[in-house]
Protein backbone atom coordinates (compact mmCIF):
# COMPACT_ATOMS: atom_id res chain seq x y z
CA UNK A 1 0.00 0.00 0.00
CA UNK A 2 1.44 3.52 -1.26
CA UNK A 3 0.08 6.66 0.29
CA UNK A 4 -1.35 9.16 -2.53
CA UNK A 5 0.84 12.87 -3.06
CA UNK A 6 1.76 14.99 -4.74
CA UNK A 7 4.92 17.01 -5.83
CA UNK A 8 6.03 20.78 -5.58
CA UNK A 9 9.23 21.27 -7.03
CA UNK A 10 12.47 19.15 -8.02
CA UNK A 11 14.98 20.51 -5.74
CA UNK A 12 18.02 18.78 -4.10
CA UNK A 13 16.36 19.13 -0.37
CA UNK A 14 13.95 16.19 -0.10
CA UNK A 15 10.62 17.54 1.98
CA UNK A 16 8.05 15.85 3.18
CA UNK A 17 4.99 17.27 4.46
CA UNK A 18 1.72 16.06 6.68
CA UNK A 19 -1.24 18.02 7.38
CA UNK A 20 -3.38 18.20 10.48
CA UNK A 21 -6.98 16.39 11.40
CA UNK A 22 -8.78 19.07 9.33
CA UNK A 23 -6.77 18.64 6.39
CA UNK A 24 -5.21 16.64 3.65
CA UNK A 25 -2.52 16.91 1.31
CA UNK A 26 -4.06 19.64 -0.55
CA UNK A 27 -4.80 21.61 2.45
CA UNK A 28 -1.46 23.89 1.69
CA UNK A 29 -2.66 25.11 -1.24
CA UNK A 30 -2.39 28.54 -0.42
CA UNK A 31 1.19 28.20 0.00
CA UNK A 32 1.92 25.79 -2.91
CA UNK A 33 2.69 28.67 -5.45
CA UNK A 34 5.18 30.28 -3.39
CA UNK A 35 7.38 27.27 -2.96
CA UNK A 36 11.14 27.17 -3.61
CA UNK A 37 10.80 24.14 -6.28
CA UNK A 38 14.22 24.67 -7.39
CA UNK A 39 15.99 24.56 -3.88
CA UNK A 40 13.67 21.96 -2.93
CA UNK A 41 11.66 19.06 -3.61
CA UNK A 42 8.38 19.36 -1.23
CA UNK A 43 5.59 16.13 -1.28
CA UNK A 44 2.68 16.90 0.43
CA UNK A 45 1.43 12.77 1.56
CA UNK A 46 -1.96 11.77 2.38
CA UNK A 47 -2.89 9.65 5.26
CA UNK A 48 -4.72 6.78 5.55
CA UNK A 49 -8.17 7.92 5.54
CA UNK A 50 -7.82 11.34 3.54
CA UNK A 51 -7.92 12.82 0.06
CA UNK A 52 -6.56 10.15 -2.57
CA UNK A 53 -6.36 7.36 0.64
CA UNK A 54 -9.79 8.10 1.88
CA UNK A 55 -11.39 3.94 1.60
CA UNK A 56 -8.33 3.03 2.89
CA UNK A 57 -8.30 0.81 6.51
CA UNK A 58 -5.38 0.91 8.81
CA UNK A 59 -5.44 1.56 12.66
CA UNK A 60 -5.14 5.52 12.02
CA UNK A 61 -2.28 5.66 14.67
CA UNK A 62 0.51 7.93 14.85
CA UNK A 63 3.06 5.07 14.82
CA UNK A 64 0.97 4.05 11.57
CA UNK A 65 1.40 7.58 9.78
CA UNK A 66 4.87 7.95 10.36
CA UNK A 67 6.00 4.27 8.69
CA UNK A 68 3.35 5.08 5.77
CA UNK A 69 5.46 8.18 5.46
CA UNK A 70 8.60 6.56 5.71
CA UNK A 71 7.40 4.09 2.84
CA UNK A 72 6.49 6.54 0.53
CA UNK A 73 10.59 8.68 0.93
CA UNK A 74 11.76 4.92 0.74
CA UNK A 75 9.41 4.82 -2.64
CA UNK A 76 10.54 8.41 -3.97
CA UNK A 77 13.88 7.61 -3.76
CA UNK A 78 14.64 9.87 -0.55
CA UNK A 79 17.57 8.23 1.40
CA UNK A 80 17.67 11.54 3.78
CA UNK A 81 15.12 14.06 3.86
CA UNK A 82 13.11 16.80 6.26
CA UNK A 83 9.75 16.66 7.37
CA UNK A 84 7.05 19.10 7.54
CA UNK A 85 4.06 18.57 9.96
CA UNK A 86 1.34 20.47 10.77
CA UNK A 87 -1.04 20.03 13.99
CA UNK A 88 -1.38 16.31 14.26
CA UNK A 89 1.02 15.94 11.74
CA UNK A 90 3.56 17.59 13.35
CA UNK A 91 3.29 14.25 16.31
CA UNK A 92 3.84 12.46 13.14
CA UNK A 93 7.00 13.85 12.28
CA UNK A 94 8.33 13.78 16.02
CA UNK A 95 7.71 9.40 15.75
CA UNK A 96 9.24 9.49 11.96
CA UNK A 97 12.67 11.03 14.23
CA UNK A 98 12.37 8.38 16.36
CA UNK A 99 12.09 5.55 13.65
CA UNK A 100 14.93 6.91 11.38
CA UNK A 101 16.39 9.64 13.20
CA UNK A 102 19.65 9.48 10.84
CA UNK A 103 17.68 9.64 8.00
CA UNK A 104 16.16 12.90 8.47
CA UNK A 105 17.36 16.48 7.96
CA UNK A 106 15.40 18.87 9.65
CA UNK A 107 11.95 18.98 11.53
CA UNK A 108 10.02 21.72 10.89
CA UNK A 109 6.21 22.09 13.41
CA UNK A 110 3.77 23.91 12.31
CA UNK A 111 0.80 24.20 15.11
CA UNK A 112 2.47 20.89 16.23
CA UNK A 113 0.61 18.64 18.73
CA UNK A 114 3.36 17.54 20.60
CA UNK A 115 4.91 13.99 21.27
CA UNK A 116 3.00 14.27 24.62
CA UNK A 117 -0.71 14.47 23.64
CA UNK A 118 -3.10 16.83 24.88
CA UNK A 119 -4.81 17.06 28.25
CA UNK A 120 -8.06 18.22 27.73
CA UNK A 121 -10.96 19.11 30.00
CA UNK A 122 -14.69 16.61 30.30
CA UNK A 123 -16.12 20.05 27.79
CA UNK A 124 -13.48 19.94 25.10
CA UNK A 125 -13.31 16.04 24.87
CA UNK A 126 -16.46 15.89 24.23
CA UNK A 127 -16.82 18.79 21.24
CA UNK A 128 -13.99 17.13 19.65
CA UNK A 129 -15.39 13.50 20.09
CA UNK A 130 -18.38 14.93 18.42
CA UNK A 131 -16.83 16.25 15.64
CA UNK A 132 -16.45 13.26 13.71
CA UNK A 133 -20.26 13.19 12.25
CA UNK A 134 -21.30 17.00 12.98
CA UNK A 135 -20.08 19.62 11.66
CA UNK A 136 -21.27 22.72 13.15
CA UNK A 137 -18.67 21.08 16.01
CA UNK A 138 -15.90 21.15 13.83
CA UNK A 139 -16.87 24.85 12.50
CA UNK A 140 -16.65 25.16 16.21
CA UNK A 141 -13.43 24.03 16.75
CA UNK A 142 -12.03 25.82 13.89
CA UNK A 143 -13.48 28.75 15.01
CA UNK A 144 -12.18 28.33 18.85
CA UNK A 145 -8.30 27.23 17.49
CA UNK A 146 -7.89 30.44 15.01
CA UNK A 147 -8.67 32.84 17.89
CA UNK A 148 -12.35 33.86 16.94
CA UNK A 149 -11.19 36.55 14.54
CA UNK A 150 -11.96 34.54 11.11
CA UNK A 151 -14.65 35.55 8.49
CA UNK A 152 -17.84 33.32 8.65
CA UNK A 153 -17.50 32.25 4.95
CA UNK A 154 -13.94 30.85 5.73
CA UNK A 155 -14.54 29.11 9.06
CA UNK A 156 -17.99 27.45 6.82
CA UNK A 157 -15.67 26.76 4.48
CA UNK A 158 -12.71 25.21 6.28
CA UNK A 159 -15.31 22.96 8.36
CA UNK A 160 -16.99 21.96 4.95
CA UNK A 161 -13.63 21.58 3.23
CA UNK A 162 -12.14 18.34 6.47
CA UNK A 163 -16.16 17.23 6.13
CA UNK A 164 -15.51 16.31 2.34
CA UNK A 165 -11.59 15.46 2.87
CA UNK A 166 -11.28 12.71 5.18
CA UNK A 167 -13.63 9.26 6.54
CA UNK A 168 -15.69 9.98 9.27
CA UNK A 169 -14.30 6.25 11.07
CA UNK A 170 -10.70 7.85 10.39
CA UNK A 171 -11.46 11.52 12.31
CA UNK A 172 -12.78 10.07 14.86
CA UNK A 173 -9.39 7.84 15.53
CA UNK A 174 -6.96 10.62 14.94
CA UNK A 175 -8.52 12.33 17.59
CA UNK A 176 -7.76 9.92 20.08
CA UNK A 177 -4.60 8.80 18.16
CA UNK A 178 -2.87 12.49 18.50
CA UNK A 179 -4.77 13.80 22.25
CA UNK A 180 -3.91 10.32 23.76
CA UNK A 181 -0.70 8.93 22.50
CA UNK A 182 2.07 10.05 24.48
CA UNK A 183 5.97 9.07 23.60
CA UNK A 184 7.65 12.27 25.06
CA UNK A 185 9.65 10.22 27.13
CA UNK A 186 11.74 8.26 24.43
CA UNK A 187 11.80 11.74 22.67
CA UNK A 188 13.69 13.44 25.76
CA UNK A 189 15.66 10.18 26.27
CA UNK A 190 16.87 10.54 22.47
CA UNK A 191 18.17 14.14 22.64
CA UNK A 192 18.00 14.73 19.54
CA UNK A 193 20.51 17.11 17.62
CA UNK A 194 17.92 17.20 14.92
CA UNK A 195 17.39 21.12 14.00
CA UNK A 196 13.63 21.69 14.78
CA UNK A 197 11.80 24.78 14.04
CA UNK A 198 8.46 25.11 16.09
CA UNK A 199 5.72 27.45 14.70
CA UNK A 200 3.65 28.81 16.20
CA UNK A 201 0.69 31.31 15.54
CA UNK A 202 -0.04 34.30 17.49
CA UNK A 203 -3.80 33.93 17.80
CA UNK A 204 -3.64 29.68 18.60
CA UNK A 205 -4.97 29.30 22.16
CA UNK A 206 -3.70 25.71 22.88
CA UNK A 207 -0.70 24.98 20.76
CA UNK A 208 0.82 28.09 21.52
CA UNK A 209 4.54 30.14 22.89
CA UNK A 210 4.29 28.60 26.24
CA UNK A 211 3.59 25.23 24.62
CA UNK A 212 6.59 24.91 22.58
CA UNK A 213 8.74 25.98 24.90
CA UNK A 214 7.98 23.28 27.31
CA UNK A 215 7.51 20.64 24.63
CA UNK A 216 9.69 20.96 21.42
CA UNK A 217 12.17 23.60 23.16
CA UNK A 218 12.55 21.65 26.03
CA UNK A 219 12.96 17.88 24.12
CA UNK A 220 15.24 19.10 21.34
CA UNK A 221 18.69 20.65 21.88
CA UNK A 222 18.77 22.46 18.57
CA UNK A 223 14.86 23.55 18.58
CA UNK A 224 14.22 27.25 17.42
CA UNK A 225 10.49 29.12 17.81
CA UNK A 226 9.08 31.53 15.81
CA UNK A 227 5.67 32.89 16.43
CA UNK A 228 3.62 33.91 13.12
CA UNK A 229 1.69 37.16 13.45
CA UNK A 230 -1.69 37.39 13.15
CA UNK A 231 -1.73 33.79 12.66
CA UNK A 232 -4.22 30.85 14.34
CA UNK A 233 -3.50 27.31 13.99
CA UNK A 234 -3.93 27.40 10.30
CA UNK A 235 -1.28 29.72 9.18
CA UNK A 236 -0.80 27.83 5.61
CA UNK A 237 -4.55 29.71 5.11
CA UNK A 238 -3.76 32.47 7.52
CA UNK A 239 -0.46 33.94 6.85
CA UNK A 240 0.84 32.01 3.55
CA UNK A 241 3.49 33.85 2.26
CA UNK A 242 5.17 34.53 6.13
CA UNK A 243 5.03 30.58 6.17
CA UNK A 244 7.23 29.86 3.28
CA UNK A 245 9.52 32.70 3.99
CA UNK A 246 9.84 31.17 7.93
CA UNK A 247 10.37 27.57 6.68
CA UNK A 248 12.42 28.09 3.73
CA UNK A 249 14.54 30.47 5.60
CA UNK A 250 15.51 27.65 8.58
CA UNK A 251 15.58 25.20 6.08
CA UNK A 252 18.26 27.34 3.47
CA UNK A 253 20.00 27.65 6.31
CA UNK A 254 21.08 24.24 7.07
CA UNK A 255 23.84 24.13 4.24
CA UNK A 256 25.76 27.24 5.86
CA UNK A 257 25.58 25.44 9.46
CA UNK A 258 26.49 22.74 8.63
CA UNK A 259 29.70 24.67 6.90
CA UNK A 260 30.31 26.77 10.13
CA UNK A 261 30.52 23.51 12.07
CA UNK A 262 33.05 22.34 9.74
CA UNK A 263 35.27 25.65 10.00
Amino acid sequence: MLNTSHRVGHGPHAIIVLHGWFGDAHAFAPMEQWLDGVAFTYVFMDQRGYGGMRGVEGDYSIAEVAVDALALADHLGFKCFSVIGHSMGGMVAEKIALLAPQRLRALVAVAPVPSCGVAMEDAARALFLGAADNLAARRSIIERSTGGRLPCAWLDWKAAYSWECCDTAAFAAYFLAWSGTDFSAQVRAQRSSLPVLALAGEHDPRFDRALMQQTYLACYPQARLEVLANAGHYPMNETPLALVASIEAFLGSLGTQAQQAQA
